[in-house]
């Protein structure tokens, strides 16, 4: 017991989810449902809103309705996975053939649930997913509301992805991976411009400017005397 407590814990921890659903009833449901398990959870009653969000946030999982008015749900599928082809989606719908099943897996789904559904069976099935997406090698790295997409090389406060240059994004990496912790101007100066001495340059302070100018002044603090550090709420 305690073994599968800890498992359902890791599953759940920082895990993000959204759900697409135009069945108000329905989202509500599954919200509620998945927020009583830990999950930080978003909404969205549309198939526009749901990719809006979906492609300017960063999920652990998407869980997808196929019927919706305007933009469908099969619609928002292709064009998510195709810009964010690691994306773990799970569709859940009333459509119950097989062949659509099949051409949603093919699409990118990781996998399907038909409607009416059980909310056991449901949670049972978000966290298989995200214990998948825990087994594959780290793609970006999260500091409370702050997110680093390491292969777009795109930090998000809030605001939406911001493509980062090549040394903004090699310091504020140095500095997530140490989320809270004061990080050394010297580190820095060795992990990004790979100076193993300080040669009186204020580069630092220059490029620390540069990604408060993007992600906001209040995400990183300077610890006077002893380096800089990423601000967690």
């Amino acid at each position: 017991m305690l073994a599968e407590a800890d498992e359902r814990a890791r599953a759940t921890s920082l895990a993000r989810i959204l759900v697409v659903d135009d069945e108000q009833r329905i989202l509500r449901f599954v919200v509620r449902g998945l927020q009583a398990e830990g999950y930080e959870v978003d909404s969205a009653d549309t198939g526009t809103e749901g990719l809006h969000k979906a492609l300017q946030g960063q999920y652990d999982l998407v869980i997808l309705d196929l019927l919706m008015p305007g933009l469908d749900g099969a619609s928002v599928l292709h064009r998510l996975v195709a810009e964010r082809p690691r994306q773990a989606v799970i569709v859940l719908s009333c459509l119950t053939a097989t062949a659509t099943k099949v051409r949603c897996l093919e699409a990118g789904a990781e996998d399907y649930l038909a409607k009416p559904f059980s909310m056991d069976e449901l949670r049972a099935r978000v966290r298989a997913r995200l214990r998948a997406a825990a087994g594959r090698p780290a793609t970006g790295l999260v500091a409370g509301r702050l997110r680093l997409d390491l292969i777009r090389r795109e930090a998000d406060s809030g605001a939406g992805p911001v493509l980062l240059a090549e040394r903004e994004f090699l310091l504020l990496r140095e500095l997530m991976q140490r989320p809270g912790q004061i990080v050394s101007k010297q580190r820095l100066l060795s992990a990004v411009w790979r100076y193993h001495f300080d040669p009186g340059s204020n580069v630092v302070d220059v490029y620390v400017s540069r990604l408060r100018a993007k992600l906001g002044a209040a995400t990183i603090a300077t610890v006077r005397g002893e380096g800089y550090r990423i601000v967690v709420p």
